[in-house]
C-alpha cells in the first residue's frame, strides 16, 4: 500500500481550517502556511519565490489554496508548479485565458495536476444526470444559492455561490440554456438545481439536503489522478468556462 498523501494548506480562514480538519481525518499528512500575503513592496517574482521555497520546505505533494479569490492566486499556483507540487485550487476562478492557458501549460510541461474545488459535482445525483442528459441540448437549466450568513469575504454572491450552480451546468449540460439563476447572502438558506424540457420540469436536486461525503470524494479523486496519471477533469479551463457562464449570466442581471 502508498503512503498517503501529504498537503500544504495555504491560508488561514474558516475554510483553511475546515479543509486541514478534513484532510488529517482521512488520514494525510497535512502542512500548513498561513501567512501567504504579498508585501506591498514585493516584486511578483519575489513574492513566487518565497511562496515556492516556503512549500518546498513543507514536503508535501499537492498544495491546497484556501485563499480568497483574485490575481494572488495565479502567482501561488505558479509558485507551487515552480515547488513541484500539485494543486487544488477554491472556486471562483478569476485568472484571464491567458493566465489559464499559462499555468495549465506549465502544469502539463512539468507533469503536475491543477484542480479546481468543486464538491457538488461529486453528488450521485449529478453524475447521474450526466448520464442521462449530456450535453443538455434542448434542455433548460436553473437554480437558486441562498445563504442564511452575511458574507464575509466581499465576494458577488454570483461568482461566489452561483459558480457552484454553473459548474453543474458545465459538467452535465454545457449545451442548456440557462433560463434561472438566483444567488444571494442574508436569505433563508437554500441551494438546489433543476432541469426542464419543453417547458416541464425534467428533474431537480436538492443540495442541501445529501448526506454524501463530496469532499472526501473530491480528495480520492484528485489523488487518482496523481497516482493514475489521469487527466483531471476539473482544472482551470473547465474554471474558466463557469466563469464565462458566470459573466454571461451577469451580463443578462444587468440588461433584466
Amino acid at each position: 500500500m502508498s503512503d498517503p498523501s501529504s498537503y500544504v494548506i495555504l491560508g488561514r480562514g474558516r475554510w483553511a481550517r475546515r479543509m486541514n480538519s478534513i484532510l488529517a481525518e482521512e488520514g494525510r499528512f497535512v502542512a500548513a502556511i498561513a501567512e501567504t500575503r504579498r508585501s506591498t513592496d514585493e516584486s511578483e517574482l519575489g513574492y513566487t519565490a518565497r511562496m515556492a521555497e516556503a512549500m518546498k520546505k513543507s514536503g508535501a505533494q499537492i498544495a491546497w489554496l484556501c485563499v480568497l479569490p483574485g490575481p494572488h492566486v495565479s502567482l501561488m499556483i505558479e509558485a507551487a508548479l515552480e515547488a513541484g507540487l500539485h494543486v487544488v485550487a477554491e472556486k471562483p476562478w478569476f485568472g484571464t485565458p491567458e493566465d489559464t492557458q499559462r499555468l495549465q501549460q506549465l502544469a502539463l510541461a512539468k507533469s503536475r495536476t491543477l484542480a479546481v474545488h468543486f464538491e457538488y459535482l461529486m453528488l450521485d445525483e449529478v453524475e447521474q444526470w450526466r448520464r442521462a442528459h449530456h450535453p443538455g441540448t434542448d434542455l433548460h437549466f436553473g437554480g437558486n444559492f441562498f445563504l442564511a450568513r452575511p458574507d464575509p469575504t466581499n465576494t458577488p454572491a454570483l461568482d461566489n455561490l452561483g459558480s457552484h450552480l454553473l459548474a453543474i451546468r458545465e459538467y452535465v449540460c454545457p449545451a442548456a440554456t440557462v433560463t434561472q439563476l438566483h444567488c444571494a447572502y442574508e436569505r433563508p438558506d437554500e441551494r438546489v438545481v433543476w432541469l426542464e424540457k419543453d417547458g416541464d420540469m425534467l428533474s431537480a436536486i436538492n443540495l442541501l439536503i445529501h448526506r454524501q461525503p463530496i469532499i472526501q470524494r473530491f480528495i480520492k479523486k484528485v489523488e487518482a489522478a496523481l497516482n493514475g496519471g489521469a487527466a483531471f477533469p476539473f482544472d482551470l479551463n473547465f474554471a474558466l468556462g463557469v466563469a464565462n457562464a458566470v459573466n454571461i449570466c451577469k451580463t443578462h442581471e444587468a440588461k433584466a
